[in-house]
């Protein structure tokens, strides 16, 4: 590495290091977080240049399909005025056959076919789904939405209005979602991270619903609650300082959008090593996979990062899991989920003893984008267990 790109290197490290600094407590703390990714960026510094990278980066956007997939397009209106964005994904009826097969599974007459809903995380969006979307298109009805303020759904009316977001919220635009996009008909609920507390959430809410119409649920990478006892692989000293002013530093950085937009950009090499590293476990991601989250991530504004981030030490849902006592359950996470630790899908199973659990060897916070065949073949043995698809249908696809 060139002495020029040495000092590059250190001055764009004091630089951030300086724009945590004005955080107060939470500089210090933020910055062990920040170190990690940093000593990745810094080992691939010494052999490729800043304008090498860029161009990496805008050829993987070009050339990644990942996200490219499109649905009917629909909008729900949750019960505060929010416009929510989903998109349908019909069978294909030539190679439909499943019709009598689910009316006996079911013990009913019912025209309609058993509908899918994937709910996706925190600063996600339904894209997220790319691989299991792919897998399944055509074999089973699906829907896919953007969470509020997420995605090409709409800004949060209430938190327009200052009202905080909860994920009793969420749960009740999930309800929006199906009435709109899946009024009738057997459902399989399937949420990763805050869409499975999503999932919580309507069952607490609405548990007529999950008796009468829910078939089979996934929680992929979740967690029912205790989420203010995560360290994110950080020392317990450090974590606690983040987690006492994180809240205030994200309320005031949500002030300033335009600006933290700007460093966002102008520190992107250590915002994708922050990425990568609470995104994936595994040394061999794909780098357009990799390059497909960052995009995901970086498209959620930081005023939005601030006003969901409240919401999660508050969760708690575990009351409402025996709801899916009685019915085919997948609880599915990596082991080395730094956000969402593999324990907290341990908890779930503890609740829900005949659930399957899968716990995947060397799997990240973005095990569906990580290890997609794992999280793709156990979906879909769920769905023929919940007689969504007949097993021969599944065979070879995944």
């Amino acid at each position: 590495m060139s002495e020029s790109s040495a000092g590059e290197a250190v001055a764009d490290a004091v630089t951030a290091a300086a724009g945590w600094r004005r955080a107060g407590v939470a500089g210090a703390a933020i910055g062990v977080l920040a170190a990690g990714a940093a000593a990745g960026v810094a080992v691939e510094r010494l052999t490729v240049g800043r304008g090498m990278r860029k161009k990496a980066r805008l050829a993987l956007d070009a050339a990644g399909p990942y996200g490219a997939l499109r649905g009917e397009p629909g909008r729900a209106v949750a019960d505060d005025g929010t416009e929510l964005y989903y998109e349908i994904d019909e069978v294909d009826e030539a190679a439909a056959d499943s019709g009598p097969r689910r009316r006996r599974l079911f013990g009913r007459k019912s025209p309609a076919p058993v509908t899918v809903v994937f709910s996706h995380g925190y600063c996600l969006g339904q894209d997220s789904w790319h691989f299991q979307r792919a897998a399944l298109r055509g074999l089973v009805r699906t829907v896919h939405w953007d969470q509020r303020s997420h995605g090409r759904s709409g800004r949060g009316k209430g938190q327009a209005k200052g009202v905080p977001v909860t994920i009793d919220q969420l749960g009740r635009d999930l309800r929006a979602v199906i009435d709109a996009a899946a009024p009738e008909g057997p459902l399989v609920l399937v949420g990763h991270s805050m869409g499975g507390m999503t999932v919580m959430a309507l069952a607490e809410q609405y548990p007529e619903l999950i008796r009468d119409r829910v078939a089979a649920a996934a929680f992929v990478g979740t967690s029912a609650g205790r989420l203010g006892e995560v360290n994110f692989g950080l020392p317990v000293a450090g974590v606690n300082a983040v987690r006492r002013v994180l809240p205030g530093v994200l309320r005031a950085l949500g002030t300033q959008t335009e600006l933290v937009e700007r460093g966002r950009r102008a520190t992107a090499d250590l915002f994708a090593g922050l990425i990568k590293r609470y995104s994936f476990s595994s040394r061999d991601v794909d780098p357009a996979v990799a390059r497909f989250a960052e995009r995901l991530i970086e498209s959620t504004p930081i005023d939005v990062v601030a006003e969901f981030y409240p919401a999660f030490t508050e969760h708690d849902k575990s009351a409402a899991l025996p709801l899916f006592a009685d019915l085919p359950v997948l609880i599915l996470a990596g082991d080395k989920d730094l956000v969402t630790p593999s324990s907290h899908s341990e908890a779930i199973a503890d609740v829900l003893p005949d659930a399957e659990l899968v716990i995947v060897p060397d799997g990240g916070h973005l095990v569906m984008l990580e290890h997609p065949e794992t999280v793709t073949d156990r979906l879909a043995d769920l769905l023929v267990r919940a007689g969504a698809v007949p097993a021969a249908r599944t065979g070879g696809r995944t």
